[in-house]
């Protein structure tokens, strides 16, 4: 018989499940706001080889019920079909535009460049910064410009339905969507009063001219790999308001497509975002990685435990009680991600290539950037010294 007090070690797994009434919480919902409509947006695409997504981006912001709007895409430099898709599509739409990219300035990164290059060649007063790897629903611009106006923001970002597809996406995905999820809920990002509780989604910022250029535009994050979260903080810090809102059922993105991808990307932002994301503020910046890795540790010592239970007998009920809550968990998480439920089971899996994603982010991240076929020298802090490659 296993008494209380064996079992009182797992008591720590069964805190997370709290988080869950507040991850349940889908307010504020851009579904609910009424839609606006009436003055010009100007929606800038940057796009660097994305042959494989451009066409579903362009198509569904051109099936908007938003007008007027006109459609920018830059292309980066693609050395794939990118640049044929949209000329293609422009033909058919006088809304949409292709801009053939310019070469990378010393100083900056390739995402930011892009994005400064759409907002010169834009005529409207309101610009939406959005990925290639989205789709909107025709509903999303429309709501979004009401969200602006009702809540007299400066800036509206979203949070989308976050697509994962490969069995790789859905193991790894709600590990890092949780971490996100938990420090960034749209609530406490509207409330905000520090820098550092603030955040915008690169795959949709909708910004007011006027805002965007008293800033600094993108110039003003030319040096940041994570340059949504430094745009926000940038906002903030200049007394401009943020309004982020759920948008599950007006958008949708695939942010990458199978295990490469998914190491590269988060490789990229989790070292870098995770030192933006406590600006003024030294000593967490510096214990980022210890941090990131104690979170998915804490996943892993119930089966560890278990598995060593043969060499220390005491801990098996414990370990046994805190693994089956860490199953659950992660089967509700998976499943409120519209992943099958039974990807929780594997979470242990997860976990390990989290941590192995937050390790290779903390000793590559820091001294090189690399991500679309782009290398970058690092000059500290996600501060970039000019592409290597």
């Amino acid at each position: 018989m296993v008494s209380a007090s064996e079992l009182l070690p797992a008591l720590p797994w069964l805190v997370p499940f709290a988080g869950l009434l507040r991850l349940a919480n889908n307010r504020p919902n851009l579904s609910d706001v009424t839609p606006a409509t009436g003055t010009l947006v100007s929606v800038v695409v940057p796009a660097r080889n994305e042959a494989a997504t451009i066409e579903t981006v362009v198509t569904s912001v051109l099936a908007s019920t938003y007008h007027p709007l006109e459609l920018i895409v830059v292309d980066d430099r693609s050395t794939d079909g990118t640049a044929a898709i949209v000329e293609r599509l422009a033909a058919a739409d006088a809304r949409l535009r292709l801009i053939a990219g310019e070469p990378l300035p010393e100083g900056w990164y390739g995402k930011p460049w892009a994005c400064a290059q759409g907002y010169r060649e834009a005529r409207g007063d309101l610009l939406l910064f959005t990925d290639a790897d989205t789709r909107h629903e025709p509903g999303l611009l429309a709501g979004a410009v009401g969200a602006l106006r009702t809540e007299e923001a400066a800036l509206v970002t979203v949070s989308p339905q976050q697509r994962c597809v490969t069995f790789w996406e859905r193991v790894i995905m709600p590990q890092i969507w949780l971490l996100l999820g938990i420090r960034y809920h749209p609530r406490r990002v509207n409330r905000a009063r520090r820098e550092r509780d603030v955040i915008a989604n690169g795959q949709f910022i909708l910004v007011r001219r006027e805002d965007y250029e008293a800033i600094g535009t993108h110039a003003a994050v030319r040096h940041e790999v994570a340059e949504d979260l430094a745009l926000a903080q940038t906002f903030f810090r200049n007394g401009r308001k943020l309004h982020f809102a759920f948008a599950e059922r007006l958008m949708e993105t695939r942010m990458y497509q199978g295990l490469p991808q998914l190491i590269e990307g988060w490789s990229k932002n989790v070292y870098l975002g995770g030192r933006r994301s406590f600006p003024h503020e030294p000593v967490l910046r510096a214990l980022v990685p210890a941090l990131l890795g104690a979170a998915m540790l804490f996943w892993l010592v119930p089966p560890v435990a278990l598995v060593l239970g043969g060499l220390w007998p005491t801990w098996v009920p414990a370990a046994a009680a805190a693994t089956v809550l860490s199953l659950g968990f992660w089967m509700l998480i998976s499943y409120g991600m519209r992943i099958p439920a039974w990807y929780g089971l594997l979470y242990p899996l997860g976990a390990t290539m989290a941590l192995y994603i937050v390790g290779r982010s903390t000793w590559r991240g820091g001294r090189r950037v690399e991500w679309r076929g782009r290398t970058y020298r690092e000059g500290g802090d996600g501060q970039v010294g000019g592409p290597a490659g």
